[in-house]
Formats: structure tokens, sequence, C-alpha cells
């Protein structure tokens, strides 16, 4: 195909990259790109506090997929093709440096997200590709031709060879309709990263406080997870908190949100290893108070509430604190546990889980195994990543390898 007719519907990361990638790599296509509201690349705007979370610093493709709950074992080979070290070397060579924080995520050095809007725009401006904004699309019909009818909300019509769905995979999304009218399976979409809704007098009026290394869980379940945990408003919240949203995203959803969540604020240390530590400490501190000496170096309130759930008042000396009290207290640190009841979309985050059937797509080219000519990328697909830059990576990589196919370049 010489000069192909190339439409992208949707306006977000994954469009944007597969629509550069397309013009880039056939500058005799026509391609052009629909967002139906008047704020394209809007979940880049305030991803990462405003600051955009671009990538991860984790380069080897097998260490990456491990931080999909779904999509991993799909990704695998299209991260060997596109991956970070391209994803950093692409913005780069279009002038955007990123760097790298503590914990892995990759941000632009002017901690300014609009750095990222502004380099995708030019990019699809410079490689010729049309952006039409506030303009959405109503209905597609896939011709005997193979060719693409696409009817826009305007009552317009214009027809073309290709025809990539990136609108992302919420219910409100016009690509899953679209999809599914083109013989494709959807998988129901849930809510992949949010926080907890926690009404419990241990936490209550100590938002803002944070934990570095907690273990959550979800009781009678498998989920396990390790990390910060914040304490907010509504209840918690952190990267223990949303990784598990994320990897429990249907488990939870079936159970409405409401569960018993476990939390050891002592890391991975066990009931008897805290309780061991805390008669230790009764000994070496026989004088001082409860509240003024803890040997996990927890927040001083946060300290004392739990010290109160286990039945001790913080000003109580460690000589009178008896054995049962500190058991209740081992128990308060390292096996807590609370009563979820609800929850909250991650403001940064909003990531869904479900979407296209991933084995009715070739990831080498993100094409339709059902649909020639119809491509998908992004969270149109049933792929999600926890929190940390991993979302974006997969629409850049899906991106890449859908808007190469779709100029006709091999992506091996």
């Amino acid at each position: 195909m010489s000069s192909p007719r190339v439409i992208v519907v949707g306006g977000g990361a994954a469009g944007f990259f597969s629509a550069i990638a397309c013009a880039e790599a056939s500058p005799a296509a026509r391609v052009v790109l629909y967002e139906a509201t008047a704020h394209p690349l809007a979940k880049v705007r305030v991803s990462g506090g405003g600051r955009c979370n671009v990538t991860h610093a984790c380069p080897e493709p097998r260490e990456l997929v491990k931080r999909y709950p779904r999509g991993g074992r799909e990704l695998l080979g299209a991260f060997h093709r596109w991956g970070p070290r391209e994803t950093i070397a692409w913005f780069a060579a279009r002038g955007v440096e990123l760097k790298t924080e503590g914990d892995g995520r990759m941000f632009p050095v002017t901690d300014d997200s609009e750095t990222i809007v502004t380099c995708l725009r030019c990019a699809a401006d410079k490689a010729g590709v049309k952006v039409f904004m506030s303009m959405g699309v109503r209905g597609v019909e896939r011709g005997e031709d193979g060719k693409f009818q696409v009817t826009f909300t305007d009552g317009s019509a214009g027809e073309f060879d290709r025809l990539l769905l990136a609108t992302g995979g919420n219910k409100s999304s016009v690509g899953p309709i679209i999809a599914a009218q083109l013989g494709h399976t959807i998988e129901p979409a849930v809510p992949s990263l949010f926080t907890f809704h926690i009404d419990d007098a241990r936490i209550r009026g100590l938002e803002g406080l944070s934990v570095s290394d907690t273990l959550t869980s979800v009781q009678g379940t498998k989920l396990r997870e390790r990390g910060p945990l914040l304490i907010t408003h509504w209840g918690m919240s952190g990267p223990a908190i949303l990784k598990l949203s994320a990897w429990g995203a249907r488990v939870l959803a079936e159970r409405g949100y409401r569960f018993t969540l476990g939390v050891s604020w002592v890391g991975e240390r066990t009931p008897a290893q805290v309780l061991a530590a805390l008669v230790t400490a009764r000994a070496a501190n026989l004088k001082k108070q409860v509240a003024t000496w803890n040997p996990f170096a927890l927040p001083a309130r946060l300290w004392e509430r739990l010290a109160i759930a286990a039945g001790i008042v913080p000003e109580t000396v460690w000589t009178s604190v008896s054995n049962t009290a500190l058991q209740a207290f081992a128990t308060q640190l390292a096996a807590g546990e609370f009563t979820v009841e609800g929850k909250s979309l991650n403001k940064e985050e909003f990531v869904t889980c479900g979407g296209v059937r991933l084995r009715e797509v070739d990831f080498k080219t993100m094409e339709s195994r059902l649909c020639p000519g119809l491509h998908f990328a992004g969270e149109m697909l049933d792929i999600d990543g926890v929190t940390g830059g991993f979302n974006f990576q997969a629409a850049w990589t899906t991106g890449w390898l859908a808007g190469r196919a779709m100029a006709g370049c091999a992506t091996e």
C-alpha cells in the first residue's frame, strides 16, 4: 500500500504515538487523528501530579512484564521491540530529557507534563498528522473491499484503509462499541488503580501520614503487596494499596469493594518477631513511656493510635505493660485488620482493566485477528499495569507497533 489512508480514533498517549509512528514511517500516508473532546492528551497532563510519569527505569522485558496484572505475557515480545530504552531515546531525540527517581519512575527533567504534551503535539504536526478535536466517531462499517466507512458526530463521513482504536476502555468510550460491532469480544471494564475507603479510629485524623514499608493483603485471597502506604481523608492509598487494587481489580469488584484489609505497619515482620522486639524494648526502657520510644521508627501519632487500639495508654511506662497487652500491640503492628467499605479512583492514574480480548490481537502489529486493517493501542486492550509509569509504557509500545504496521513497516 503506497499511500494508505489511516484514521486514529482517540487523542490520548497511545493515539498520538501511533499516529506519529505511522506518519514518520510512511510520509506518503495520509494520517488523521480524531479526538471527541476539546482536550487531547488530557491524562498525560494530569498524570504524576502534573509531572507525567513517562515510563519506568526497567529495561529488561522479563522484569517489566511482571508489573502488568493483565497483558504481561502478550507484552513480552512487544517490549523486546519497543521498551523503556526506546521510549527514552525517542523523547531525547526530540529534545525531552527524562530523569529517574529513587523508586524507578521517570519524569521529564522539567517536572512539567506540558513538556510531554508539547513534544507529542509538535511531533504529530511535523510528521504531517492532521488532528481534529471536538469531533468524535459515530459509527464504522467495513466494506467488502476491506475499507472502513467512518461516520463522524457532525454527520460527515470518510473512507479509510486502516483504522486504529485508541479511545481507552471505559464504558463511555465509543472504541469498545465499535470493536464489538466489528466482531471483537470486550472484557468488562472495572477500575484497576484505586484507593480504599476506610473509616477507622486508628487512622482517623492522620491524613497525609505515610509509612515507607508496609505489607498489605486482602483477607480470603492470595493478594499481598509490599510498599509505602499513605493515609488519606477517605482511608488508605499509596503504592502498597494501589498495587493491591491493580492485581485484585476483578476480585475486589466482585466483592463490591467491601472486604477486610490486612496491614502490617512493620513490613514482613511476623507478629511473633514484633512481640519479641517489644519484649526487648520493655526490658531496655522500663521507666520510659510507651509513647516516647518505639523500636520500629513509625510515625509517633500512628504508634500512639495502635497502642491505644491494643489497650495501652500512651503515657504508660514500659514496665507496666503486661504480656497480654504486648501481644495485642504486636498484632496491631504486624497483623492489623481494617474494614474497607468502598473505593475512589486514583486521580493521577484512573486506569481500568478490561477491553478487547487479547487473544484476538496480533501483538507484533497490534492488528485484529478477526478484522484485517483494524488495529488497537493503549487501554483499548485488556492490559493494565501497576502505578509507576507502566501504563504509559504500554501505550507507547502498542502505539508504536500499531503505527509502524499501519504504515506497512515490519516491526521485527
